[in-house]
């Protein structure tokens, strides 16, 4: 066994003869495990409003998603287009044509985003699972019918099954705008309210209408042009591989964006929520590790006899700062291994059991309970995090007070 940490260990474990010292460094263990315990649960936390937020975007959200990188629109006939459907790894293939448009009902009119999908999309986004009146339905042999989303549909005073039509205006393109008469400047569309569906986003249920793309192309005078292709994968394919095949088919015409880049700027503020509570815990966790100054300094002063007998045995000066830069590193070490054990066990009793309630009501929020995951990089950023701090606690007593009582 190494000799300093053997010497380290029994500094530890061993009853000092000062009681002061044995509560202090108590104290330091204690304050490290509930401040690695707040790391732990907290990053937890995180994680599964992350994954919480993602199962909700991916009910909406294709797989992946083909934009044109200049334009509003394109034509899917294009032959990289062609080129990247004939993939075998496609599973579910959906022309999307989408743009704003005014939406009125009875005496109510909101400004929508009119999303044209064809009939894939029922499988593309799973949106069965999402609708809370009617059935997904984009048109028969006489009507089209829209899909608002909830807040949209309130907004509108529009249910499944109303037997009025919606009306969709939308400006025509390339025309200029009859001062005497503007009514004839737009572009009207109909459609009967088929289904409701609900995201919990509200992005999606207050903006979004899903209507079918002819009727799209009807109201915005295009032919075979789209704004977007969404896809599907097989689910034996490989993710990464196969978006990379498709990004380098379509060249530097295209965007080619998964589920995190469509709603980028959510992911990058939860990560920076999630990164900045690590941080303000770390800096509690920096004032918990100071107490490993007193007690290193402290156990220093009662074992300067100690000291004097190791020198006298032959021990170098390097040789006892590293015993006790030992204790330090020890105190943080335990207090992080236990706080990590504690953590965890407490976010999988959450995540079994759902103790902490997000609110007294059930059912008022999407879920009931805080949802947790514990990851492994946060696991270890947590502990190489309390160890280095740890370190810095521990070497400033040691190089610096240790000058002064470590007299020969």
């Amino acid at each position: 066994m190494n000799f300093p940490f053997y010497i380290a260990r029994r500094y530890l474990f061993s009853k000092k003869s000062h009681n002061a010292i044995n509560i202090i460094s108590m104290v330091s263990v204690c304050g490290v495990v509930v401040a690695t315990i707040a790391l732990v649960c907290a990053l937890s936390v995180y994680n599964g409003f992350n994954d919480l937020v993602s199962t909700l975007f991916s009910s909406f959200d294709p797989e992946l998603k083909i934009t044109p990188r200049t334009g509003k629109v394109f034509d899917p006939q294009d032959s990289q287009i062609e080129k990247v459907k004939k993939l075998p790894s496609i599973d579910v293939w959906c022309e999307v044509l989408e743009d704003n448009a005014l939406v009125r009902y009875d005496n109510r009119q909101v400004v929508a985003v009119v999303k044209g999908v064809d009939k894939s999309f029922e499988q593309l986004a799973s949106i069965d699972s999402v609708l809370v009146d009617g059935n997904f339905i984009l048109q028969d042999d006489v009507v089209d019918y829209a899909i608002p989303g909830i807040g949209m549909a309130s907004a509108l005073g529009v249910n499944a099954g109303y037997l009025s039509p919606m009306e969709f205006y939308a400006p025509k393109r390339d025309e200029k705008v009859n001062l005497s008469n503007p009514a004839t400047s737009f572009q009207v569309s109909y459609a009967y309210a088929g289904a409701v569906f609900c995201i919990n986003q509200q992005v999606y249920d207050e903006n979004y209408i899903l209507v079918p793309i002819s009727l799209t192309r009807e109201l915005f005078k295009y032919e075979t042009e789209v704004s977007s292709i969404e896809i599907k994968l097989r689910p034996s394919s490989n993710f990464s591989s196969d978006k990379d095949e498709i990004t380098s088919i379509l060249g530097k015409d295209f965007i080619v964006q998964d589920r995190f880049e469509q709603q980028e700027a959510s992911y990058k503020m939860m990560q920076i929520e999630k990164w900045m509570t690590f941080l303000i815990l770390s800096f509690i966790l920096a004032i918990a590790l100071f107490n490993v100054v007193g007690s290193l300094s402290m156990l220093m002063i009662e074992k300067q006899e100690d000291v004097k007998t190791l020198r006298n045995m032959g021990a170098s000066d390097s040789l006892i700062s590293r015993i006790f830069l030992f204790e330090g590193w020890m105190i943080a070490g335990f207090g992080a291994l236990i706080g990590i054990l504690i953590g965890i066990i407490l976010c999988l009793i959450q995540q079994e059991f759902g103790l902490l309630k997000l609110g007294q009501t059930t059912g008022a929020f999407i879920v009931d309970a805080y949802p947790v995951r514990v990851a492994l990089s946060d696991v270890i950023t947590v502990f190489i995090t309390v160890v280095t701090i740890g370190f810095i606690a521990a070497w400033y007593p040691v190089h610096h007070l240790g000058k002064k009582w470590f007299v020969r």
